[in-house]
């Protein structure tokens, strides 16, 4: 079963989608994302503003996700092609996001640079959702 989110919720997180906009603590510098009530590192809390990060980055780990393993919500992508990846990025600031890699006919790698696009992520509730892919550079 996929990871259904709702479309209130989806909505709440377009900021984060969209913009990359996480928090920075103003207690102990740390970048948060996606943003939180309080600095998962030092524990502070009401101390952070916002910051939008730069879609730049590594690749730390990744996967590659064959049809049969696919999500729901990704059924058409699985129809379409044989295997797509998926890859835990480490964001040039600091923070690690998931995000699906494009990669154009570049091998993704442990360290490959990576550069944020908005794209079509999946459709679901008869809602096309977007948001940031990566895609080796």
């Amino acid at each position: 079963m996929g990871a259904h989110v709702s479309v209130p919720a989806y909505r709440r997180s377009l900021p984060q989608r969209y913009a990359l906009m996480g928090l920075k603590c103003s207690t102990c510098n740390a970048i948060v994302f996606p943003p939180k009530a309080y600095c998962p590192h030092c524990r502070s809390s009401g101390a952070v503003s916002p910051v939008r990060l730069k879609p730049e980055g590594e690749v730390y780990s990744f996967a590659e996700i064959s049809a049969a393993g696919s999500p729901p919500e990704f059924a058409h992508l699985a129809r379409t092609r044989d295997s797509y990846v998926v890859a835990l990025i480490r964001l040039d600031e600091g923070p690690r996001i998931m995000a699906q890699v494009v990669t154009s006919g570049k091998q993704v790698q442990i360290g490959s640079r990576v550069h944020g696009v908005f794209k079509q992520v999946y459709t679901e509730e008869g809602i096309v959702r977007y948001g940031l892919k990566f895609q080796v550079v």
